[in-house]
């Protein structure tokens, strides 16, 4: 398990901004099997990729014109068994984190998995996810 005193700043960059921190299964649960559009964001450590994950998803929420209903996070290597419950909702797509999930109505609508996160800037991961948003909130 990470270290917290590394990862509360990272969660706090989506908390402070709206994310309902989901820390344990049974809040992933309650969160996942909620109406309407919920953009969950797998968060992690990793510099290569959360870097531009975390500023990207927090772009797409503030200029989007359409806009997830709730919004969710849970943090790889911290919130074990939420991650674990998390990722069962992202079937068929193996684990990967970061990761960038819309689901609609509990049921999985796009996916952003690392390697699509690798490499691209904020804007670009802003732009693909404003476009999901416009498809499917």
């Amino acid at each position: 398990m990470y270290p917290s005193d590394i990862v509360l700043p990272m969660k706090a960059e989506l908390t402070s901004n709206g994310f309902e921190d989901l820390s344990t299964p049974d809040a992933v649960e309650a969160a996942m099997n909620q109406s309407g559009t919920t953009l969950l964001v797998i968060n992690s450590v990793c510099g290569c990729s959360a870097g531009t994950a975390r500023p990207g998803v927090l772009r797409a929420v503030q200029n989007a014109s359409k806009k997830p209903s709730h919004l969710a996070t849970s943090f790889a290597g911290f919130d074990i068994d939420a991650v674990k419950k998390a990722r069962t909702y992202l079937l068929p797509y193996p684990p990967s984190s970061p990761a960038i999930a819309l689901l609609k109505d509990g049921q999985l609508v796009h996916m952003i998995e690392r390697h699509m996160i690798e490499g691209r800037s904020a804007d670009m991961i802003s732009a693909a996810l404003v476009a999901a948003f416009e498809e499917h909130c």
